[in-house]
């Protein structure tokens, strides 16, 4: 009996005579009733829509950054989506403050990080404030991912508010500067003009030191209080100071378009300081260097999920020969520091000390613990710079495990005991 289904198949019958066939073959089928439509109540409900962040949530997290010159602003950005390979980066620029210019560059052809990680070495400072505040960092990186234009109008919001309370001039560290929309391009709904913010030497960036809490006057979210950041040693000088000068050279090579409201990469600076060769100035985020991380947004994360795998990193790790691959010179390009994080390494518990294989999965897992989704990007951003205590639940979960294990990270290995991969020749932008 089962044999006179293929035989019809065989003879390529037309679908009525398929239809036939089958009832002669099975009485049953001819039997069955014809499947109904599904009732409203039985159709499944599309999947809800990601919820935005708010204003005010949106403009907490720029706050502490709307002030900077435009090509830095744009590259804290861009750096923010990779929170754990800014902590290593940060370890790094620590323990190495003397390496600057040329030697700066040949330093960073041989770490895997994303290049918009690598240029913030040329800024420790910037480093030092996204280390101290990496759960602000993640949730920084979040936003920009799932609200991009969101964020950029946030900032000129912001920029408004600091020039109308008489804040926000030029001085011999960086010019300020506004613009009406060019010929032919539309204004974002309520903004009628664009201020720019440049360091008066492109090679050399003073840091804008300030408290949101005062630079942009009264301040409208009293659930959504940015924080107040300054470096060690910093003597105020006024509402807004600046720390040392930062001899940066090619190495910041972003930009913010503020009428369409996104960043974009300076091709020429880019590819100077990277050594490369791409010819498009789209920037893009990539995925492999988000070493496991959540993403907040779902529909974020259905759309980059799938370059956030251990498949997907192995192959960058392949593709560059970072420490891990299968390629001679994998030995090359990792920290010589162990990676610590200062809001949550105590308790992540990164240190020098040898240790065994599962030691390091158990630091692993309390160092992503500490900056999960889960623990991080659902609580708020305190005034003073605070843990939420879902934060200090995922530190913890570091610290006991780097106890029980006896050491945490050996002093060269990073995250990934070896490398999560890196970026080489400007691939992703192509």
């Amino acid at each position: 009996m089962n044999k006179r289904l293929p035989r019809l198949h065989r003879f390529g019958l037309p679908g009525a005579a398929l239809a036939a066939g089958l009832m002669m073959a099975f009485p049953a089928y001819a039997q069955a009733p014809a499947a109904t439509p599904p009732t409203q109540d039985q159709v499944p409900a599309p999947a809800a829509a990601p919820a935005k962040l708010p204003d005010g949530q949106i403009e907490q997290l720029v706050a502490p950054i709307a002030l900077y010159p435009d090509a830095l602003l744009s590259q804290i950005l861009m750096a923010s989506t990779y929170p754990l390979e800014i902590v290593e980066a940060a370890r790094w620029s620590q323990d190495n403050k003397g390496v600057t210019g040329k030697a700066l560059q040949d330093a960073m052809q041989k770490q895997s990080w994303d290049p918009s990680v690598k240029s913030l070495t040329s800024v420790p400072q910037v480093l030092q404030m996204m280390n101290d505040k990496l759960e602000w960092v993640q949730q920084l990186g979040d936003a920009f991912l799932a609200q991009e234009q969101d964020v950029m109008s946030a900032v000129q919001k912001l920029r408004q508010r600091a020039d109308a309370a008489g804040n926000l001039k030029s001085t011999p560290q960086q010019t300020v500067t506004k613009s009406a929309p060019p010929a032919g391009v539309s204004a974002p709904s309520g903004m009628s003009q664009a201020i720019s913010i440049e360091p008066v030497d492109p090679d050399t960036y003073y840091v804008p030191v300030y408290d949101p809490g005062t630079v942009y006057g009264a301040w409208d979210y009293p659930d959504y209080q940015p924080f107040y950041w300054y470096p060690p040693g910093y003597v105020a000088a006024g509402v807004i100071g600046f720390g040392a000068a930062a001899a940066v050279g090619a190495a910041i090579w972003g930009g913010s378009n503020w009428w369409n409201r996104n960043v974009y990469v300076n091709v020429n600076r880019y590819n100077q300081f990277n050594r490369t060769n791409i010819r498009t100035n789209n920037w893009a985020h990539n995925p492999a260097h988000r070493g496991g991380v959540a993403y907040r947004d779902a529909g974020v994360a259905r759309h980059f999920g799938s370059g956030n795998t251990p498949a997907a990193r192995e192959a960058l790790r392949n593709r560059t020969g970072a420490p891990g691959s299968k390629f001679s010179n994998a030995g090359a390009g990792r920290p010589r520091s162990a990676v610590s994080q200062r809001t949550g390494n105590r308790g992540a518990g990164v240190s020098r000390r040898t240790s065994s294989s599962r030691s390091v999965t158990r630091a692993r897992t309390g160092n992503r613990a500490a900056i999960s989704h889960r623990s991080v990007t659902h609580s708020r951003v305190s005034g003073r710079g605070g843990r939420p205590a879902a934060m200090r639940g995922g530190m913890r979960a570091g610290h006991a495990a780097v106890h029980r294990g006896g050491g945490g990270f050996r002093g060269g290995g990073g995250f990934h005991g070896g490398g999560r991969g890196g970026f080489h020749g400007g691939g992703r932008r192509r």
